[in-house]
């Protein structure tokens, strides 16, 4: 079978930004991580991950390209991870990130399955709309205006005033 995908560029502009790919369910998420790299533009040489996401575009377990865990925490990887063992209808939504210093940042999700085309050869970049900008979009990460979130804390400690706080500035 054949995955369709889009693959939205996450920005806080008016213009749309996005690809569509086929890519074989077998394939591994390594794969679809080249495949996004080459149609965005990118050389592919950047850290990345993917995320689980469920239908409000929370982001669940990380899938990496490279293991940075040092061993003390396993990390599944992209290319030990089928694409069809992490999407399928039910679970049709990933949060795919590249260059963590840029945070370049993609809603990727299954549009259909369909059957295999003898002729064609994949991956295949069917659809490409919008321009990348040259740099990755700011993010935002405000609170919701319901928390109340402050640099000062319930012992009338400002930690934004450094004057303020009592340590020494040569403790090591």
């Amino acid at each position: 079978m054949i995955y369709r995908f889009r693959i939205i560029l996450d920005n806080d502009t008016e213009d749309d930004i996005f690809r569509d790919i086929e890519i074989r369910e077998s394939d591994t998420l390594e794969d679809l991580h080249n495949v996004i790299t080459q149609s965005f533009g990118f050389d592919g040489s950047e850290m990345a991950s993917f995320y689980i996401s469920d239908e409000t575009w929370n982001q669940g377990e990380e899938i990496s390209l490279f293991d940075m865990s040092g061993g003390v925490d396993s990390v599944r990887m992209m290319n030990e991870t089928i694409i069809s063992d992490v999407v399928f209808e039910l679970q049709p939504k990933l949060i795919y990130i590249y260059d963590f210093l840029n945070l370049w940042t993609f809603l990727v999700e299954l549009a259909e399955i369909v059957e295999i085309n003898d002729g064609m050869d994949y991956p295949n970049l069917m659809f490409v709309h919008g321009q990348v900008p040259d740099e990755a979009p700011e993010k935002s990460f405000e609170a919701d205006d319901d928390d109340d979130f402050s640099s000062e804390f319930e012992d009338g400690i400002d930690t934004d005033d450094y004057d303020d706080l009592e340590f020494d500035e040569n403790w090591n």
